[in-house]
């Protein structure tokens, strides 16, 4: 069995997994859901790193380390603190060494992406309603709690920094790709993953919030159980 260390995205905390740690721990798995620092605009992703280091502790066994979104800058740091046996991103923001989060947007094409989608989709992309980017598929009671649990994360000092290690670890690494994310359009999200990561991802039919959408499928992936 593993221990899969789940590293949540902007805005969240790790109540934003808990579906999918009750799906892993039903399965025999041992579950890290970190609460990241927020409200602390001077911490950085090395700071993020630490905290999740410290939550794993000396954790025995299988480590499967897995960020959603903003969280792929964090997962990878993670990797080159300890021994990790597995990264996987969820609908995540992969990083170049040297990039800012805040430079990220602009050096991948993100707006002329998301301008072509919401062309093509009548604007649900990119839309300010948080109910249609972000929880479309997701129960309206389940969004409507997950938005009352926003918090301030991630601080001005660590969308700032540019990403500190000098190449991607070497560490087997999995995408997961929503197909129905409104926030990164899909053949956007494929493109970054081919060009940074050289990878072909896994696919699923969920919004970008895709572990309170589809829990069990997303469980199912991580571990391994899902069709290829």
């Amino acid at each position: 069995m593993s221990t899969f260390v789940l590293i949540h995205g902007a805005g969240d905390g790790g109540w934003y997994w808990h579906l999918v740690e009750a799906e892993l721990r039903a399965r025999g798995h041992g579950v890290v859901a970190v609460d990241l620092p927020g409200g602390d605009e001077s911490l950085t992703l090395d700071d993020y790193a630490d905290a999740v280091v410290e939550a794993v502790g000396d954790r025995p066994g299988r480590l499967v380390v897995v960020g959603q979104s903003f969280g792929a800058f964090t997962a990878p740091l993670v990797a080159a603190r300890r021994p990790v046996d597995e990264l996987v991103l969820v609908a995540g923001m992969v990083p170049r060494p040297g990039e800012s989060p805040d430079d990220w947007w602009s050096d991948t094409g993100f707006a002329d992406a998301v301008r072509r989608q919401a062309a093509r989709d009548g604007g649900l992309t990119g839309s300010d309603d948080p109910y249609v980017t972000y929880y479309h598929d997701v129960p309206r009671a389940l969004a409507e709690e997950a938005l009352g649990r926003e918090r301030p994360h991630p601080s001005a000092a660590a969308s700032a920094q540019p990403w500190p290690l000098d190449a991607w670890p070497d560490v087997p690494t999995t995408f997961v790709l929503c197909t129905e994310d409104r926030l990164f359009p899909p053949d956007f999200l494929r493109r970054v993953v081919r060009e940074r990561l050289g990878l072909a991802p896994r696919e699923i039919a969920a919004s970008h919030c895709v572990a309170l959408s589809r829990p069990v499928e997303l469980a199912d992936i991580l571990t391994g159980e899902a069709p290829d």
